[in-house]
């Protein structure tokens, strides 16, 4: 077992996230990857992204998974437990490696290369986790990256969403193409999310996969989950549940778009976990998105306390104004 952040004792943690998370590769400059000179080693997944993020919020969370027991995956554990997360849970296999993927850049955005097929991530199986493990989390957070590692890791998604559970199942959609394409993943993913309380889902992803054109027809669509929040890009999130909300996203200067949607999770359940209404719930998401669409990082110090404070208190008129370009 990999030795979990000291300041969390015992099974309790607001959240218990569980995913697959690999050593990320990237150019240190913004260059294509056969043009760069030199590299910068970090973790990155999009459970344990959501993790660090809570964490960096204040938030007590568990990240549970597998991994290599190889030089990457002590680095990976030893990275996110740095950040603040409890590691107690990952177990580090000797038989199976530490997925590796590689960022990149090119004018038209970043491109993300993957080298997972047989992680130790893709051994986990149905039997991963004691029921007590799991209930001592007030929220669980999983993605659909996870039942496309392999069949076992299917079989955990699923028992997570239809044992009887304690609190409620958070679950981003996350569709990976060079896991499964579109039309293997679209039934099984609206299966899996049917099963959910919180959903989160792009809008483009959701109409890759299911040829939905609006928000409004993914809540159709998935209509058992208490909240579904559909992310329209730089347009708008909507949150529905028993009302519809609606918040316009503040405008960005995006320097990298990978990991936006695990910051724009995280800031959604940090507000769901304070007990704020839907419009905080996403105004949170937005900031989070927008600090991490301003960095090549996947990992990035949220805002200020009171900078969040500030921003969460306009009306809606300083809201549709907010802009992050870096003059804020």
């Amino acid at each position: 077992m990999a030795g979990g952040n000291v300041a969390q004792v015992g099974n309790e943690a607001e959240v218990l996230c569980l995913g697959e998370t690999m050593s990320l590769v990237a150019p240190a400059a913004p260059l294509p990857l056969e043009e760069a000179p030199a590299f910068t080693l970090s973790a990155g997944g999009a459970e344990s992204n959501v993790a660090v993020h809570l964490a960096s919020l204040g938030h007590h969370v568990r990240w549970a998974s597998r991994l290599g027991d190889d030089p990457l995956g002590r680095r990976v554990a030893a990275s996110i437990a740095g950040a603040g997360v409890d590691t107690g849970l990952v177990e580090m296999r000797s038989e199976a490696p530490t997925g590796v993927y590689f960022k990149d850049p090119g004018p038209d955005g970043t491109r993300v290369h993957y080298y997972r097929a047989g992680s130790a991530a893709s051994t986990m199986d149905q039997d991963f986790l004691a029921d007590d493990v799991i209930d001592a989390a007030r929220v669980v957070h999983i993605s659909g990256i996870t039942p496309a590692l392999s069949e076992g890791c299917d079989r955990l998604t699923r028992r997570l969403l239809t044992r009887p559970r304690r609190g409620p199942i958070s679950f981003d959609v996350n569709h990976r193409p060079t896991l499964w394409s579109a039309r293997q993943a679209a039934p099984v993913l609206a299966e899996l999310a049917q099963l959910a309380d919180v959903v989160f889902v792009g809008l483009d992803e959701a109409a890759t996969l299911w040829g939905v054109r609006t928000a409004d027809d993914v809540r159709e669509l998935l209509d058992s989950p208490v909240t579904v929040v559909v992310k329209d890009g730089a347009e708008a999130a909507y949150a529905l549940g028993e009302r519809r909300t609606v918040v316009p996203a503040p405008t960005v200067e995006v320097v990298e778009p990978v990991g936006a949607g695990d910051a724009f999770a995280a800031g959604f359940l940090s507000g769901v976990l304070r007990g704020e209404d839907d419009e905080n719930c996403l105004r949170r998401g937005h900031l989070l998105a927008a600090h991490s669409l301003r960095s090549t990082e996947d990992h990035t110090a949220p805002p200020d306390a009171d900078s969040l404070a500030r921003w969460l208190a306009l009306d809606e008129e300083q809201w549709g104004a907010l802009r992050f370009d870096g003059s804020e």
